[in-house]
């Protein structure tokens, strides 16, 4: 005869995770555009496919993504009110460079030992995120895994969703040799390289050297290190309904602008790309001299202070950097310019 065992006691508390949804419910709702159907406690998220209609050949773009190990120092500082945005930008600026607008997100929650106080927080971010991109969070996913995690670890997820008229896409097929490359201004290291922040790094300090201010700012280090990711969904859309004609857009993220920038590119191309024409954050520099990277290497492992690349019409260029500066730092980084060979794959090249 077994003893009785029930599921919480295995390590699965349901009424913790129904308490964890309803404080969310306010959060979650905040983000609901007028295409969503339904509420909260539904099998699935519905939204309505109006949007589409007026489109003469509408496409859907799809991405999902994580966070990676920048959750570790959230959780060692206890700052996780921000790495929700994280997820939602990892996603969304992906999706927003074929110029396509993100209609909704879904996000996975990997937990040890659910905490409804602490998935409210992290859930939070993640409406953030959502109201920054326009786009509506509609369901998602808190799973407890007990005994297969260390104590008090989890981990994130998201998909995000977005749609685009087929005749509007931007991409490499519009890049043409002369245009111009202008980079939009990161918010610092984003959500990539993060192992190599903690080896190199964070794992030498304690908790308190994290909590001083960075030299030459009012920010600490952990603070300037979490930074939420950008989300140039605003900018860059707002850009394209204005009728300004960009060509292609790149998000940069992990690989850096040397393996980001060329993938929006056609073969037979190559992104120029013009060294000191913008300013790398402190602490992008702090990093990259704590860990000895080369010039090089930091360029192909973090954004160093541009978070998306944007390409357009020289004559164009002026206008395009008028409009996104009204919300973002904008430099021009370079320019695309004929590879050696016309069946070459693209490349970023540095002068």
């Amino acid at each position: 005869m077994h003893a009785r065992l029930t599921y919480k006691e295995a390590g699965v508390d349901i009424e913790e995770g129904a308490r964890a949804v309803q404080a969310i419910g306010e959060a979650v709702r905040s983000t609901y555009t007028p295409e969503v159907i339904g509420d909260l406690g539904g099998f699935g998220g519905l939204i309505a496919a109006d949007v589409l209609k007026d489109m003469q050949s509408p496409v859907l773009v799809s991405g999902t993504d994580g966070v990676g190990t920048k959750i570790e120092l959230a959780r060692r500082l206890g700052e996780l009110s921000t790495i929700g945005i994280d997820l939602v930008a990892m996603c969304v600026n992906d999706i927003v460079v074929s110029g396509a607008r993100p209609l909704f997100f879904l996000d996975y929650l990997l937990v040890e030992k659910l905490e409804a106080s602490v998935a409210a927080r992290i859930l939070e971010g993640i409406a953030e995120g959502c109201r920054q991109a326009g786009c509506a969070l509609i369901g998602g996913e808190m799973a407890e895994h007990p005994g297969t995690m260390l104590p008090h670890s989890f981990d994130l997820a998201g998909f995000a969703t977005g749609v685009v008229d087929r005749p509007r896409m931007i991409g490499p097929h519009l890049v043409r040799e002369g245009d111009a490359i202008l980079g939009l201004a990161s918010s610092g290291l984003h959500s990539n390289g993060f192992s190599l922040v903690r080896r190199a790094l964070t794992d030498q300090l304690s908790d308190e050297e994290l909590r001083t201010p960075l030299a030459g700012t009012r920010r600490s280090l952990g603070a300037a290190l979490l930074a939420p990711t950008r989300i140039y969904v605003r900018p860059l859309l707002d850009a394209l309904l204005a009728g300004l004609p960009l060509h292609a857009a790149a998000h940069i993220t992990g690989g850096g602008i040397t393996e980001n920038l060329n993938r929006a590119l056609p073969a037979g191309l190559d992104a120029c790309v013009e060294r000191g024409s913008w300013e790398v954050p402190k602490i992008l520099k702090r990093v990259c001299e704590a860990a000895g990277l080369t010039d090089e290497e930091a360029l192909k492992t973090f954004n160093m202070g541009i978070g998306m690349a944007l390409i357009c019409p020289p004559e164009q260029e002026d206008a395009i950097t008028a409009h996104c500066a009204a919300t973002d730092r904008v430099f021009r980084i370079g320019k695309v310019v004929a590879a050696a060979s016309a069946a070459a794959s693209p490349q970023v090249v540095y002068r």
